[in-house]
Protein backbone atom coordinates (compact mmCIF):
# COMPACT_ATOMS: atom_id res chain seq x y z
CA UNK A 1 0.00 0.00 0.00
CA UNK A 2 1.21 3.30 -0.82
CA UNK A 3 2.23 6.54 0.92
CA UNK A 4 -1.57 8.49 -0.57
CA UNK A 5 -3.35 5.31 -0.61
CA UNK A 6 -2.58 4.97 2.95
CA UNK A 7 -2.94 8.23 4.35
CA UNK A 8 -6.46 9.62 5.56
CA UNK A 9 -6.39 12.84 4.52
CA UNK A 10 -6.40 11.71 0.83
CA UNK A 11 -9.16 9.27 1.48
CA UNK A 12 -11.57 11.24 -0.61
CA UNK A 13 -9.60 11.73 -3.74
CA UNK A 14 -9.34 8.42 -6.52
CA UNK A 15 -6.44 8.31 -8.12
CA UNK A 16 -6.13 7.99 -11.77
CA UNK A 17 -3.77 5.83 -13.14
CA UNK A 18 -1.67 5.84 -16.19
CA UNK A 19 -3.13 4.55 -19.24
CA UNK A 20 -0.65 3.85 -22.38
CA UNK A 21 -3.94 1.73 -23.92
CA UNK A 22 -4.21 -1.35 -24.86
CA UNK A 23 -1.15 -3.49 -26.12
CA UNK A 24 1.32 -0.90 -25.25
CA UNK A 25 4.85 -1.53 -26.99
CA UNK A 26 6.88 0.59 -24.97
CA UNK A 27 5.31 1.67 -21.95
CA UNK A 28 7.59 3.34 -19.14
CA UNK A 29 8.38 1.41 -16.19
CA UNK A 30 7.83 4.01 -13.15
CA UNK A 31 8.40 3.46 -10.01
CA UNK A 32 5.46 2.80 -7.58
CA UNK A 33 6.05 5.47 -6.17
CA UNK A 34 6.27 7.93 -8.73
CA UNK A 35 3.10 6.05 -10.63
CA UNK A 36 1.24 6.71 -7.24
CA UNK A 37 1.95 10.31 -6.88
CA UNK A 38 1.08 11.06 -10.30
CA UNK A 39 -1.93 8.68 -10.11
CA UNK A 40 -3.11 11.46 -7.22
CA UNK A 41 -1.77 14.51 -8.97
CA UNK A 42 -3.91 13.73 -12.26
CA UNK A 43 -6.61 13.41 -10.20
CA UNK A 44 -6.36 16.52 -8.35
CA UNK A 45 -5.84 18.54 -11.65
CA UNK A 46 -8.75 17.40 -13.41
CA UNK A 47 -10.68 18.13 -10.06
CA UNK A 48 -9.28 21.63 -10.29
CA UNK A 49 -8.43 21.26 -6.19
CA UNK A 50 -5.96 24.37 -5.09
CA UNK A 51 -4.81 23.49 -1.74
CA UNK A 52 -2.34 23.01 0.59
CA UNK A 53 -2.34 19.16 0.20
CA UNK A 54 -2.02 19.87 -3.32
CA UNK A 55 0.68 22.11 -3.10
CA UNK A 56 2.61 19.46 -0.90
CA UNK A 57 1.44 16.61 -3.81
CA UNK A 58 2.93 18.46 -6.49
CA UNK A 59 6.33 18.90 -4.35
CA UNK A 60 6.35 15.33 -3.85
CA UNK A 61 6.29 14.79 -7.52
CA UNK A 62 8.49 17.01 -8.53
CA UNK A 63 11.63 15.57 -6.42
CA UNK A 64 11.01 12.62 -8.00
CA UNK A 65 10.44 14.29 -11.63
CA UNK A 66 11.92 17.88 -11.57
CA UNK A 67 11.19 18.04 -15.21
CA UNK A 68 7.65 17.12 -15.33
CA UNK A 69 6.67 20.53 -17.23
CA UNK A 70 2.71 20.22 -16.02
CA UNK A 71 3.28 19.86 -12.04
CA UNK A 72 4.79 22.84 -12.44
CA UNK A 73 2.23 24.90 -13.94
CA UNK A 74 -0.07 23.35 -11.47
CA UNK A 75 2.27 24.46 -8.39
CA UNK A 76 2.16 28.13 -9.69
CA UNK A 77 -1.43 28.47 -10.12
CA UNK A 78 -2.00 26.47 -6.73
CA UNK A 79 0.15 28.78 -5.34
CA UNK A 80 -1.60 31.97 -6.84
CA UNK A 81 -4.86 30.61 -5.97
CA UNK A 82 -4.00 29.83 -2.46
CA UNK A 83 -2.40 33.70 -2.35
CA UNK A 84 0.53 31.65 -0.70
CA UNK A 85 4.25 33.62 0.02
CA UNK A 86 6.36 34.49 -2.91
CA UNK A 87 9.10 34.77 -1.21
CA UNK A 88 9.02 31.19 0.70
CA UNK A 89 8.61 30.00 -3.21
CA UNK A 90 11.47 31.48 -4.41
CA UNK A 91 14.03 30.21 -1.27
CA UNK A 92 12.38 26.54 -1.63
CA UNK A 93 12.99 26.87 -5.44
CA UNK A 94 16.78 27.53 -5.12
CA UNK A 95 17.38 24.48 -3.30
CA UNK A 96 15.69 22.75 -5.99
CA UNK A 97 17.94 24.66 -8.87
CA UNK A 98 21.26 24.64 -6.89
CA UNK A 99 20.38 20.57 -7.51
CA UNK A 100 18.87 20.50 -10.73
CA UNK A 101 21.46 23.16 -12.48
CA UNK A 102 20.01 22.43 -16.10
CA UNK A 103 16.52 22.50 -15.50
CA UNK A 104 14.39 24.75 -17.61
CA UNK A 105 11.05 24.11 -15.80
CA UNK A 106 12.71 25.77 -12.68
CA UNK A 107 13.38 28.85 -14.21
CA UNK A 108 10.12 29.38 -15.76
CA UNK A 109 8.82 28.82 -13.15
CA UNK A 110 10.73 31.70 -11.46
CA UNK A 111 9.67 34.23 -13.90
CA UNK A 112 6.18 33.12 -13.25
CA UNK A 113 6.95 34.24 -9.68
CA UNK A 114 8.47 37.30 -10.40
CA UNK A 115 5.94 38.02 -12.67
CA UNK A 116 2.87 37.80 -9.82
CA UNK A 117 5.20 39.23 -7.44
CA UNK A 118 6.22 42.76 -9.19
CA UNK A 119 3.26 44.31 -9.64
CA UNK A 120 2.52 44.20 -5.77
CA UNK A 121 5.99 45.68 -5.26
CA UNK A 122 6.58 48.10 -8.23
CA UNK A 123 5.97 51.58 -6.63
CA UNK A 124 8.28 50.28 -3.53
CA UNK A 125 11.68 51.59 -4.46
CA UNK A 126 13.43 49.30 -1.15
CA UNK A 127 11.40 45.89 -1.93
CA UNK A 128 12.67 45.87 -5.69
CA UNK A 129 15.93 46.37 -4.57
CA UNK A 130 16.06 43.72 -1.57
CA UNK A 131 14.05 41.21 -4.46
CA UNK A 132 17.03 42.02 -6.58
CA UNK A 133 19.68 42.08 -4.25
CA UNK A 134 18.19 38.53 -2.88
CA UNK A 135 18.30 37.22 -6.79
CA UNK A 136 21.25 38.09 -7.44
CA UNK A 137 22.80 37.00 -4.43
CA UNK A 138 21.43 32.95 -5.41
CA UNK A 139 22.52 33.76 -9.11
CA UNK A 140 26.01 34.08 -7.70
CA UNK A 141 25.58 30.72 -6.02
CA UNK A 142 24.45 29.23 -9.26
CA UNK A 143 27.25 30.82 -10.83
CA UNK A 144 29.60 29.33 -8.09
CA UNK A 145 28.46 25.90 -9.52
CA UNK A 146 28.38 26.83 -13.05
CA UNK A 147 29.23 30.11 -14.35
CA UNK A 148 28.15 29.52 -17.49
CA UNK A 149 25.07 27.88 -17.12
CA UNK A 150 22.73 29.23 -20.05
CA UNK A 151 19.21 29.36 -17.77
CA UNK A 152 20.58 31.67 -15.26
CA UNK A 153 22.03 34.10 -17.98
CA UNK A 154 18.58 33.96 -19.49
CA UNK A 155 16.83 34.57 -16.41
CA UNK A 156 19.51 37.07 -15.13
CA UNK A 157 18.50 39.13 -18.95
CA UNK A 158 15.03 39.18 -18.16
CA UNK A 159 15.73 39.84 -14.67
CA UNK A 160 17.57 43.06 -15.41
CA UNK A 161 14.63 44.13 -18.18
CA UNK A 162 11.91 43.52 -15.22
CA UNK A 163 13.18 45.40 -11.99
CA UNK A 164 15.45 47.74 -14.47
CA UNK A 165 18.64 46.91 -13.31
CA UNK A 166 20.74 48.65 -15.98
CA UNK A 167 22.83 50.19 -13.14
CA UNK A 168 25.97 50.60 -11.92
CA UNK A 169 25.24 47.95 -9.30
CA UNK A 170 24.90 45.07 -12.01
CA UNK A 171 27.42 46.38 -13.98
CA UNK A 172 29.98 46.11 -11.15
CA UNK A 173 28.49 42.63 -10.87
CA UNK A 174 29.58 41.64 -14.02
CA UNK A 175 32.66 43.02 -13.91
CA UNK A 176 33.44 40.73 -10.69
CA UNK A 177 32.93 38.18 -13.07
CA UNK A 178 34.78 38.62 -15.51
CA UNK A 179 37.59 39.18 -13.48
CA UNK A 180 36.96 35.54 -12.18
CA UNK A 181 37.00 34.66 -15.45
CA UNK A 182 37.92 37.15 -18.69
CA UNK A 183 37.03 34.06 -21.08
CA UNK A 184 33.25 33.46 -19.98
CA UNK A 185 31.80 34.59 -23.29
CA UNK A 186 28.32 34.61 -21.26
CA UNK A 187 29.16 37.34 -19.01
CA UNK A 188 30.57 39.61 -22.19
CA UNK A 189 27.63 38.79 -23.92
CA UNK A 190 25.62 40.29 -21.02
CA UNK A 191 27.44 42.93 -20.38
CA UNK A 192 27.21 43.79 -23.86
CA UNK A 193 23.37 43.93 -23.47
CA UNK A 194 23.20 45.81 -20.04
CA UNK A 195 25.36 48.77 -21.67
CA UNK A 196 23.46 48.75 -25.23
CA UNK A 197 20.20 47.81 -24.36
CA UNK A 198 19.97 50.91 -21.61
CA UNK A 199 16.34 52.34 -22.06
CA UNK A 200 17.66 55.26 -20.81
CA UNK A 201 19.56 56.15 -23.65
CA UNK A 202 19.45 53.57 -25.79
CA UNK A 203 17.44 52.99 -29.29
CA UNK A 204 15.21 49.63 -27.96
CA UNK A 205 14.36 49.33 -32.01
CA UNK A 206 17.05 48.82 -33.49
CA UNK A 207 18.93 45.53 -33.61
CA UNK A 208 21.65 44.76 -31.58
CA UNK A 209 24.76 45.19 -34.24
CA UNK A 210 23.26 48.31 -35.87
CA UNK A 211 24.42 51.84 -35.27
CA UNK A 212 22.75 53.69 -32.64
CA UNK A 213 23.18 57.49 -32.46
CA UNK A 214 21.75 57.84 -28.96
CA UNK A 215 24.23 55.60 -27.00
CA UNK A 216 26.64 58.62 -25.48
CA UNK A 217 29.96 58.78 -27.18
CA UNK A 218 31.63 58.88 -23.68
CA UNK A 219 29.89 54.62 -22.98
CA UNK A 220 31.27 54.21 -26.49
CA UNK A 221 34.92 55.21 -25.44
CA UNK A 222 34.76 53.31 -22.22
CA UNK A 223 33.46 49.96 -23.72
CA UNK A 224 36.11 50.04 -26.24
CA UNK A 225 38.92 50.79 -23.54
CA UNK A 226 37.36 47.68 -21.11
CA UNK A 227 37.67 45.50 -24.47
CA UNK A 228 41.12 46.11 -25.27
CA UNK A 229 42.41 46.00 -21.69
CA UNK A 230 40.68 42.50 -21.73
CA UNK A 231 42.83 41.41 -24.46
CA UNK A 232 45.84 42.50 -23.10
CA UNK A 233 44.84 39.60 -20.22
CA UNK A 234 44.09 37.03 -22.92
CA UNK A 235 44.49 37.38 -26.25
CA UNK A 236 43.62 34.58 -27.39
CA UNK A 237 40.61 34.58 -25.79
CA UNK A 238 37.82 35.56 -28.64
CA UNK A 239 35.15 36.92 -26.81
CA UNK A 240 36.74 40.91 -26.02
CA UNK A 241 37.45 40.85 -29.70
CA UNK A 242 33.76 40.02 -30.61
CA UNK A 243 32.89 42.69 -28.16
CA UNK A 244 35.06 45.11 -29.40
CA UNK A 245 33.64 44.45 -32.94
CA UNK A 246 30.07 44.90 -31.72
CA UNK A 247 31.23 48.12 -29.49
CA UNK A 248 32.62 49.68 -32.83
CA UNK A 249 29.95 49.03 -35.06
CA UNK A 250 27.11 50.30 -32.21
CA UNK A 251 29.30 53.46 -32.20
CA UNK A 252 29.21 53.59 -36.30
CA UNK A 253 33.65 53.63 -35.60
CA UNK A 254 35.42 51.85 -38.37
CA UNK A 255 37.64 49.15 -37.42
CA UNK A 256 40.32 50.48 -39.54
CA UNK A 257 40.45 52.91 -36.52
CA UNK A 258 41.93 49.93 -34.32
CA UNK A 259 44.69 49.36 -36.81
CA UNK A 260 48.09 50.46 -34.37
CA UNK A 261 46.50 49.19 -32.01
CA UNK A 262 46.02 45.84 -33.11
CA UNK A 263 49.30 45.53 -34.90
CA UNK A 264 50.57 45.08 -31.03
CA UNK A 265 49.98 41.49 -31.18
CA UNK A 266 51.08 40.79 -34.88
CA UNK A 267 54.53 41.68 -35.64
CA UNK A 268 55.03 42.30 -39.10
CA UNK A 269 57.26 43.95 -41.96
CA UNK A 270 55.97 46.86 -44.00
CA UNK A 271 55.73 45.60 -47.30
CA UNK A 272 53.18 43.41 -48.34
CA UNK A 273 55.25 40.41 -48.97
CA UNK A 274 56.51 40.49 -45.52
CA UNK A 275 57.11 37.12 -43.68
CA UNK A 276 55.04 37.62 -40.22
CA UNK A 277 57.63 36.91 -37.48
CA UNK A 278 55.02 36.87 -34.20
CA UNK A 279 51.41 36.21 -34.09
CA UNK A 280 50.37 36.62 -30.33
CA UNK A 281 46.79 36.24 -31.28
CA UNK A 282 44.57 34.75 -34.00
CA UNK A 283 41.75 37.01 -33.02
CA UNK A 284 43.85 40.07 -33.88
CA UNK A 285 45.20 38.46 -37.09
CA UNK A 286 42.03 37.98 -38.31
CA UNK A 287 40.87 41.37 -37.20
CA UNK A 288 43.39 42.73 -38.90
CA UNK A 289 43.13 40.67 -41.67
CA UNK A 290 39.08 42.72 -42.02
CA UNK A 291 40.85 45.67 -41.87
CA UNK A 292 43.62 46.01 -44.47
CA UNK A 293 40.66 44.73 -46.84
CA UNK A 294 38.50 47.56 -45.35
CA UNK A 295 41.39 49.55 -46.70
CA UNK A 296 42.10 47.64 -49.96
CA UNK A 297 45.19 46.34 -49.07
CA UNK A 298 43.90 42.91 -50.27
CA UNK A 299 47.60 41.26 -50.27
CA UNK A 300 48.25 42.10 -47.34
CA UNK A 301 44.58 40.59 -46.08
CA UNK A 302 45.16 37.27 -48.58
CA UNK A 303 48.21 36.81 -46.51
CA UNK A 304 46.55 37.49 -43.36
CA UNK A 305 44.06 35.06 -44.17
CA UNK A 306 46.25 32.25 -45.22
CA UNK A 307 48.66 32.25 -41.89
CA UNK A 308 45.01 31.77 -40.67
CA UNK A 309 44.61 28.90 -42.56
CA UNK A 310 47.66 27.43 -42.86
CA UNK A 311 49.41 28.07 -39.22
CA UNK A 312 47.50 29.76 -36.53
CA UNK A 313 43.81 28.33 -37.05
CA UNK A 314 43.80 25.16 -39.38
CA UNK A 315 40.53 24.09 -37.98
CA UNK A 316 38.76 26.30 -39.93
CA UNK A 317 40.85 26.13 -42.82
CA UNK A 318 38.28 25.92 -44.91
CA UNK A 319 36.85 28.94 -44.19
CA UNK A 320 39.63 31.02 -44.12
CA UNK A 321 39.96 30.16 -47.89
CA UNK A 322 36.63 31.12 -48.04
CA UNK A 323 37.06 34.71 -46.76
CA UNK A 324 40.33 34.06 -49.27
CA UNK A 325 37.68 33.88 -52.45
CA UNK A 326 36.11 36.79 -51.57
CA UNK A 327 39.62 38.88 -51.60
CA UNK A 328 40.46 37.25 -54.62
CA UNK A 329 38.95 39.21 -57.19
CA UNK A 330 40.16 42.55 -55.95
CA UNK A 331 43.81 40.75 -56.02
CA UNK A 332 43.93 40.25 -59.53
Amino acid sequence: MGYYESNPEWDDVIPIAQFDGEGALAAIAYTEEYSEAMSYLRAVIASKEYSIRALNLTAHVISLNPAHYTVWLYRASTIFRLKASVASELDWLSNIALTNQKNYQIWHHRQLLIDHLFPTIAKDLSAIQKLAQSETEFMEQMFDEDSKNYHVWSYRQYLVQKLNLFNHAELSSIEALLEKDIRNNSAWSHRFFLVFSNPEYANLRLAATEHDPLIPISIIDREIKFAKEATYQAPQNQSPWNYLRGVLRKGDRSIISEEEWATRFVNISKDETATYTFVASSHALEFLADIWSEKGEFGKADKALTLLGEKYDPIRKNYWEWKRLGLSTNLK
